[in-house]
């Protein structure tokens, strides 16, 4: 596969999948990519171990998965029951459910808990090929129970072969519990929770959720400049509900604008001139049973566009990045490049990474290999085709 543009529309004739191709691998990263015989002969040379695939394979970069909450304790099957009989996800959150039900029981359970949830859930999208896994915090609501999160994130990462970019959520809903007004709780994570995680360095990356139940602009833009102030990017759940978390996204220059299933054409506007990169998350959608984000239009107006699987137990708990985007792709009428696009390099893209997503000499030996002679059959069985092989940096994955 030629190196595709980061931004606008694909089509799928841009894919040049190569043939009798082979890739080898040192120290983690790929040190080459030819046809297969004039490989065979410069590992021959330097004795290097080998990985055979079964013929008619086709190999792909490992799958990055841009947007999760997979670090959480407890469950929400009460809100799924009560959104089908036609509750809103407002409502619920008034009712007490939503994520600060999610947000009682993490903070319930214990650090070592939280370590092995969100490295039993990161080994099962590894299985799935995603190699690569943002997880965010945001069930804490404290300086406290946040970075019990963030340090169990941490913890998690060095026990899965997984790759976990941690990002700090702490901006999720206002809590409940606190004394004091939204400008004051984001105040005192910014000065009592952000520099621990730059000393600790437990992430790089914060996010906020910019909504009627969650934050106003108002209210992030010095909470966000403060965290840029000390060295960390910024992504925004933006568009969910109501329009504006897209425009406060551009403006703050944030890495990225997740949801949009609100955006109208301003939006998409904004977002296509700008260097945000557009996250859709059709596992929300279909979660809640809400629109899609307007994923084809953001990428006829030139956005680059990611699609990530939100996993969390309330609005999206199906966690299945493969199924999601092919379920994207026939709503919103997406190329296989652009589907495969979302899932690697422009997800990679999202996240700030510039060592991984593509097949190319210099980068991550991040790749996963399907048994099929045909690279489309992967989104036409929408999730059902797993990855017979995983490598990371390097390493088959049993």
């Amino acid at each position: 596969m030629d190196e595709l543009p980061l931004k606008g529309a694909l089509s799928d004739e841009l894919l040049n999948p190569k043939s009798q191709y082979g890739i080898l691998m040192q120290d983690g990263k790929i040190v080459k990519i030819a046809p297969f015989k004039e490989i065979e002969t410069f590992a021959s040379e330097i004795d290097a171990k080998r990985i055979d695939i079964p013929k008619n394979s086709v190999v792909i970069p490992g799958m990055i998965d841009a947007h999760t909450h997979i670090c959480w304790a407890g469950s929400r099957e009460r809100d799924y029951a009560l959104r089908n009989a036609g509750v809103s996800y407002l409502e619920i959150a008034a009712q007490g459910g939503g994520i600060w039900d999610t947000v009682t029981q993490t903070r319930a359970a214990s650090l070592q808990t939280l370590v092995e949830l969100t490295k039993q859930r990161a080994n099962q999208l590894l299985q799935q090929g995603i190699t690569t896994i943002e997880v965010k915090s945001g069930y804490g609501l404290s300086v406290e129970e946040e970075l019990k999160i963030m340090r169990a994130i941490d913890s998690a990462n060095t026990q899965t072969q997984a790759d976990l970019i941690a990002t700090c959520l702490a901006a999720h809903i206002f809590p409940k519990d606190y004394d004091g007004s939204p400008s004051d709780y984001l105040d005192e994570i910014a000065q009592k929770l952000l520099p621990v995680l730059k000393v600790e360095d437990l992430c790089h990356r914060v996010d906020a959720f910019l909504e009627q139940e969650a934050f106003n602009a108002s209210t992030l833009k010095p909470y966000i400049e403060k965290a840029k102030e000390l060295g960390f990017d910024s992504c925004i759940h933006a568009d969910q509900f109501s329009v504006g978390g897209s425009s406060f996204a551009v403006e703050m220059e944030s890495l990225s604008a997740d949801h949009l299933e609100a955006s109208g054409h301003l939006e998409i506007d904004l977002l296509a001139k700008s260097d945000t990169v557009a996250v859709a998350l059709p596992g929300a959608s279909i979660g809640l049973g809400v629109q899609f984000t307007p994923a084809r239009k953001l990428l006829d107006a030139g956005a680059c566009l990611a699609i990530a699987t939100d996993w969390n137990p309330g609005s999206a708990p199906m966690g299945h990045l493969l199924t999601q985007a092919s379920i994207l792709g026939s709503y919103e009428k997406l190329s296989n490049a652009e589907l495969l696009a979302g899932i690697t390099f422009r997800a990679a893209f999202a996240l700030n990474l510039k060592d991984r997503g593509i097949l190319r000499a210099g980068l991550k030996a991040d790749m996963i290999v399907f048994p099929t002679d045909d690279y489309r059959r992967i989104f036409y069985t929408q999730g059902r085709l797993n990855p017979s092989h995983i490598i990371k940096s390097g390493t088959l994955i049993p």
